[in-house]
């Protein structure tokens, strides 16, 4: 094993709630873990050395909500929906057809390349869902493939009604084989608990289901209208409800009262024309916040968690260290591993040494300075990887 010492830190983000943030601190980095935080002046000895010359020091970007593995592009449909066309779920179809028709190896590539893209703008762990195969054997293939690329892999087979069957025996599909046969390579199941896509009492038979197979549960909800997404999910105790587009004073207060995580995707609703989410109640409110690209082909088509913390802190009145912190912890706390033994979204020993180094001096250049990439340097398990 081989241990480094990132030293010359002039703001370091730990996320920890001991730690907090330091000035003028050193980090450092044994294997694939993060051995020491603190003071620069009282770092441990390593066997490498590297000074980061005063610039701003984070944990990986968390990204928990995605849909990377895809075949095809939607450009045609953004390009309607710029000239006024309402987004719907419908276009989840063009994709569908898309994939199904790519070969392993062609839908492996693309993966790989948004996975390296993402990672090299800093984001260090990765949740993907299925949902654009929508059979069984179509579905099992993406999980299969996005579980060598990715950290967290969702079933998403209850994503929209293929249109060569009904919503019943779909829903009937799902709820059976298709999550027998998907659970053993999958940790979550989510639903598209929304208007053109499954409703309330569809959505909860199928996250009972998969609780049965021992799955965490994972809800869209509330994204096109007011709706029984952030209902669900907390009755429910699904670790996180992502949209959360359209919320009412009841669903704020359950998400308040309740251990689900908001994560709020405001790439999918700036590109969707959707009004941007009240991140500012939801903190006041006591909420735990999260942030997420949702990267897709139709609604979302960017992997730049830097750009969502941008548009939070500028158009959704958060802060810098609370967007800062919805885009690393938050993104953990979604995905349940923000704690323990290779704790990711957070910097302290025995977290995993996921390092994103910003050629700037604070996180607050993030905002300060938008459109422009920050990202200097990147360890990924403790390998640098740019």
């Amino acid at each position: 094993m081989t241990s480094t010492v990132i030293t010359g830190i002039g703001e370091l983000t730990t996320q920890d709630e001991e730690l907090g943030k330091l000035s003028d601190a050193a980090l450092v980095l044994d294997d694939d873990r993060v051995a020491w935080a603190g003071p620069a002046g009282q770092a441990p000895e390593a066997d490498n050395r590297i000074d980061v010359e005063g610039r701003a020091v984070l944990p990986g970007w968390v990204d928990s909500h995605t849909h990377l593995l895809f075949a095809g592009d939607r450009t045609a449909e953004f390009a309607s929906r710029m000239a006024g066309e309402p987004y719907g779920a419908g276009g989840i179809a063009v994709t569908v057809g898309a994939t199904r028709a790519a070969t392993d190896e062609e839908l492996a590539a693309n993966l790989r390349r948004h996975v390296n893209e993402a990672r090299a703008q800093g984001t260090t762990c990765l949740e993907t869902k299925t949902g654009y195969g929508l059979t069984v054997a179509d579905e099992l293939r993406a999980a299969e493939i996005a579980a060598a690329e990715v950290d967290e892999v969702t079933f998403l087979g209850a994503h929209v009604v293929p249109g060569d069957t009904d919503a019943g025996s779909y829903v009937d599909l799902v709820r059976g084989r298709m999550l027998e046969e998907l659970a053993p390579h999958v940790s979550w199941c989510d639903v598209f608990c929304e208007q053109g896509a499954f409703d309330a009492e569809q959505s909860e038979r199928v996250l009972r289901t998969a609780l049965r197979h021992g799955l965490g549960l994972r809800v869209h909800g509330n994204q096109l209208a007011p709706g029984p997404g952030v209902r669900l999910a907390t009755k429910l105790g699904a670790a996180s409800v992502d949209h959360c587009t359209h919320l009412e004073e009841p669903d704020v207060a359950a998400l308040a009262e309740s251990d689900t995580v908001a994560t709020l995707l405001p790439a999918c609703d700036l590109s969707t024309r959707q009004p941007l989410p009240e991140a500012r109640a939801l903190l006041d409110a006591g909420a735990t916040v999260a942030l997420a690209s949702n990267c897709n082909p139709g609604s979302s088509y960017t992997s730049s968690m830097a750009f969502c913390v941008t548009t939070a802190v500028l158009q959704m009145r958060m802060s810098v260290d609370e967007a800062v912190r919805a885009a690393t912890w938050g993104g953990a706390r979604a995905l349940r591993r923000e704690q323990g033994d290779g704790a990711v979204g957070v910097l302290r020993a025995g977290a995993r040494a996921d390092v994103h180094v910003l050629d700037a001096p604070s996180t607050t250049w993030l905002a300060y300075r938008p459109g422009v990439p920050l990202t200097h340097s990147v360890w990924s398990r403790g390998v640098r990887v740019r």
